[in-house]
């Protein structure tokens, strides 16, 4: 049994981004002293961080100095390389732990272990040449989505291939010596679903939320939307537990998901850590999932999770959505008691990057989603 790291103690993050802000607000409201390596006191968890280290993700030295500083330590993206993990976990805890980080990064990898799980994925295959990508087509229908194998996020490194394109110009294009090739899904709707698994093994699971996306990148997630049956989202939590369990995970863990237009459910992708799907989680539930990724990190007393709201929807902000300096004025979002607001104080609001977000709880899925676009319209539009 792990012993419990209290209150007092220093969370280490790897990672200084807007998914490290919000665990570490999270642990300072909790108790605790926090570390991030990656970035300086500028960046967005630095900002609500005790210290910061700036480096590289190599330097060893500098890697022992954060690990040494830190009771527990975990991660925000899963772009880190796994020699670093392995570094870090010489003088602290690595929680979740290096083998299930070194899978999320790579797409073969995991779309392997998901298979061999027993649980369902798009078709897929690693190609290495024009020729490959051409007969990947074919095999699956002529229909295909071309992936780098390791780095991509938010659409990036990614390109849709239809019956008509030009293989050798787009493999060129692309600049990859190998990738990976998926079948592209007819589905109802994309959902994640974000569970937590303590050391003792019990695992604790949000709703599922239904998610749209814009140009690869998430828009707006709705929690309670009817369209998610219980059926679903039981079957959703339990392919997760599976992941949670075959892993050892002791942390938090989201799973992204396809519902086919056949009605299965098609594992696209996982990811080991919170995600932006569950940001909603902050308001609609009584422990966020950045309170969860704290309680089974640290070994604290497992909590039922209970919602709020019947329904709550999040739109993120995207660099677009706000003008370079950005001076919130008076609006419906603002005045809103059910709307809540959520900067990751970045500097520069650029195209796609993203700002922040807000988060509506309501009775209503759809009112939930409609409300929190058309608030999210207003805010912006009242401060351009």
């Amino acid at each position: 049994m792990s012993s419990v790291i209290a209150p007092g103690s220093t969370i280490g993050i790897l990672g200084a981004g807007q998914l490290g802000r919000m665990l570490a607000i999270s642990a300072r409201q909790m108790g605790y002293r926090v570390a991030v390596f990656g970035g300086d006191r500028t960046s967005p968890c630095g900002q609500v961080s005790d210290t910061a280290w700036t480096g590289s993700y190599t330097d060893e030295d500098l890697l022992r100095e954060f690990s040494t500083a830190c009771d527990v330590v975990t991660y925000e993206f899963e772009n880190i390389p796994a020699l670093t993990a392995a570094a870090v976990s010489t003088d602290a805890p690595l929680r979740p732990g290096v083998e299930l980080l070194r899978t999320a990064q790579n797409r073969f990898l995991e779309k392997t272990a998901l298979a061999q799980l027993g649980l369902g994925t798009a078709r897929f295959r690693m190609v290495s040449s024009a020729e490959e990508l051409t007969a990947a087509r074919d095999a699956f229908s002529g229909a295909v989505i071309l992936k780098a194998n390791t780095d991509g996020y938010d659409g990036k490194g990614q390109w849709s291939i239809g019956l008509d394109d030009d293989i050798a110009a787009i493999w060129k294009s692309t600049g990859l010596n190998e990738a990976i090739v998926e079948e592209r899904i007819s589905f109802e709707y994309e959902l994640s679903v974000i569970g937590g698994r303590y050391a003792d093994g019990t695992c604790s699971f949000f709703a599922p939320s239904l998610n749209h996306h814009e140009n690869h990148i998430l828009d707006v997630s709705i929690s309670g939307a009817t369209q998610v049956t219980a059926q679903i989202a039981n079957e959703a939590s339990e392919m997760t537990r599976a992941v949670l369990e075959h892993f050892d995970v002791v942390g938090v863990l989201c799973m992204e998901l396809f519902l086919t237009t056949d009605g299965r459910l098609l594992v696209n992708e996982i990811a080991p850590r919170p995600h932006n799907s569950g940001h909603l989680t902050i308001e609609a539930y009584n422990c966020s999932q950045f309170e969860l990724q704290l309680r089974t990190i640290c070994n604290l007393p497992a909590v039922p999770l209970t919602r709020r709201a019947p329904a709550a929807a999040m739109a993120n902000l995207l660099g677009q959505h706000l003008p370079e300096v950005w001076n919130p004025q008076p609006s419906k979002a603002l005045s809103n008691v059910e709307c809540h607001l959520h900067l990751y104080g970045k500097p520069d609001a650029r195209a796609n990057r993203k700002m922040g977000h807000l988060t509506l709880l309501h009775e209503n899925a759809v009112m939930a989603e409609n409300l929190v676009r058309e608030l999210r319209g207003e805010l912006c539009a009242a401060n351009s």
